[in-house]
């Protein structure tokens, strides 16, 4: 199947793969916290559940737009979809240069992959202008 204007299906394989990383994320960097010799273990948990909470609802947001732009092949809401996906692809590539682990090197690296992944298929859901999503045609040589 050819992703070709699926903006419903990308954002919702964004939305599982950040979930599930930013998750693995959040609790590797509270057993290293709760491991160390620092007494704010509590604190980090409670403080990397809220951050999760909040990343996870960014996500789903972004899932609903990427549906409803989808659905509706609507112009607007593409270009929302491709503004909030250009954001979180500098966020990413901004925190892929001050990882704090290779966890979050590689968190950071697949979120701006994927973000720029569902800003083409949205840019093409722009130019397609309400309508179908087509292949360009090749270049054909003429018969002389």
């Amino acid at each position: 199947m050819k992703l070709k204007y699926q903006t419903g299906i990308a954002t919702l394989v964004q939305f599982i793969v950040m979930t599930l990383l930013n998750f693995t994320n959040g609790v590797t960097g509270s057993v290293q916290e709760c491991t160390s010799k620092n007494n704010d273990c509590v604190a980090n948990i409670a403080l990397s559940l809220i951050f999760f909470l909040v990343v996870t609802a960014w996500f789903a947001f972004l899932w609903v737009v990427g549906y409803a732009a989808q659905d509706r092949r609507s112009k607007r809401l593409a270009q929302l979809l491709l503004a909030t996906e250009a954001v979180v692809a500098l966020v990413a590539l901004f925190d892929a240069r001050h990882y704090p682990n290779y966890l979050g090197l590689v968190t950071s690296l697949v979120d701006a992959a994927l973000a720029i992944w569902v800003a083409t298929l949205a840019f093409r859901l722009i130019r397609a202008g309400g309508g179908r999503v087509v292949t360009p045609a090749r270049a054909r040589k003429r018969r002389s």
